[in-house]
């Protein structure tokens, strides 16, 4: 495809996102009693086993959540014409590939054919890959690189509208939203299949003690209200979720929700796309930037800054709230091909091949800065999971 091409009809994606419609997905109805133990529906669930023994990583990172939705836009910085593409909460990889379209189109907009990418986690690989099929000449700089960066630490999967904004900018921020979600949502379906599974469709279950609609008993939320952007302008697009009922699944307690999930497995994916780039010609330098100053010493003059919750350092920009969030990976089980969300018990497992991610959910992670890893923390989230799974085949 020539750049013109490209040009002409990623723009017509962008503003048209709702002209052109996927059917709606029918999950299958609910059936009889699971024949076995941990059945749902069913579907067989291997067990997942759930010990501190079987712990082989932890990790702390810093989400960067801004009320108004990502920074994509573009600045004069001076001699360097500067796109951000910045502040996309917990939903960096959701959103990447079309978050990369709009600050791709924007370098263009300066005329370069050269530009610069800084950044090499999930916003800045998606969006040098998107900018070399436009037919710009791409170089990646950074101080890290994949694992090293701070999206390696994702949960990895599709939450795309995930600490995006605040109910507050929802109105204004939604028709962006709603473009980039479903250029990025195209563009993993194109990688299914694909070797070394980088993306993959499981089932994710939510559990809850109360039933949909109850209010927490943990009190008053010390977070912001969020819009709910995927139900209500992707229902056409992604498989709805569906409630069970109590004896078509394993799980101990009264309110279950099943719902088909896109899963990234982060190593392989991030492989990916460090071959695709530089098997493109990228080239990836080696630099820190600490301050606005440092992006003249980038020869070139039309740069994308991808430095996520690190330009709220470079830039002094406080509109960055930084959201913690630990987790921690279990020893690899490829029978478990499901993932769960008990916000009662506050565990969440994702059932990705290179281990499956227990995220410890912590209350006071809104606005919290604090990187120190506490290894209780994620012990005590594994010995809940553990205590789940043991409730699951006592009930089988």
């Amino acid at each position: 495809m020539q750049r013109r091409q490209f040009l002409r009809g990623s723009a017509a994606l962008l503003s048209t996102a709702g002209a052109s419609r996927a059917l709606a997905v029918d999950t299958p109805a609910v059936v009889g009693p699971a024949a076995a133990s941990l059945q749902s529906d069913d579907l067989p669930l291997a067990p997942i086993r759930a010990s501190a023994d079987r712990i082989i990583e932890m990790n702390v990172c810093t989400r960067p959540f801004r009320a108004q939705g990502p920074r994509i836009e573009l600045e004069r910085i001076g001699r360097r014409q500067v796109v951000h593409n910045y502040g996309h909460g917990g939903s960096g990889w959701s959103l990447s590939w079309g978050s990369g379209l709009l600050a791709t189109q924007m370098a263009q907009s300066t005329g370069a054919q050269r530009i610069a990418i800084v950044g090499c986690g999930a916003i800045g690989l998606t969006t040098a890959l998107v900018a070399q099929q436009a037919g710009l000449s791409v170089t990646i700089y950074a101080s890290e690189r994949p694992p090293y960066v701070r999206s390696q630490f994702a949960t990895g999967s599709w939450t795309p509208d995930s600490r995006i904004c605040t109910a507050e900018f929802a109105a204004p921020f939604a028709e962006r939203w709603e473009a980039m979600a479903r250029y990025s949502f195209r563009r993993y379906q194109a990688l299914l299949g694909v070797a070394g599974d980088p993306v993959e469709w499981r089932d994710m279950y939510s559990l809850s003690e109360r039933a949909p609609g109850t209010p927490s008993p943990h009190g008053e939320s010390t977070e912001p209200e969020y819009p709910d952007f995927e139900d209500a302008l992707l229902a056409d697009l992604t498989p709805r979720a569906v409630d069970l009922s109590a004896h078509a699944h394993p799980f101990p307690t009264p309110y279950v929700r099943r719902r088909p999930a896109l899963v990234f497995n982060i190593a392989s994916y991030s492989r990916l796309l460090l071959e695709e780039f530089e098997r493109a010609g990228g080239r990836i330098e080696t630099l820190t930037l600490r301050e606005r100053s440092d992006f003249a010493a980038i020869d070139e003059r039309t740069i994308v800054n991808c430095t996520g919750y690190g330009a709220r350092a470079l830039l002094n920009d406080d509109t960055i709230i930084p959201v913690r969030g630990q987790t921690c990976k279990l020893i690899p089980q490829p029978e478990v091909h499901y993932g769960l969300n008990y916000g009662d018990r506050r565990v969440s497992v994702y059932p990705r091949r290179d281990g499956l991610l227990v995220q410890a959910q912590a209350e006071g992670d809104f606005n919290n800065d604090k990187e120190n890893l506490d290894p209780q923390e994620s012990i005590t989230a594994v010995e809940r999971l553990a205590q789940i799974v043991h409730e699951m085949k006592l009930k089988g």
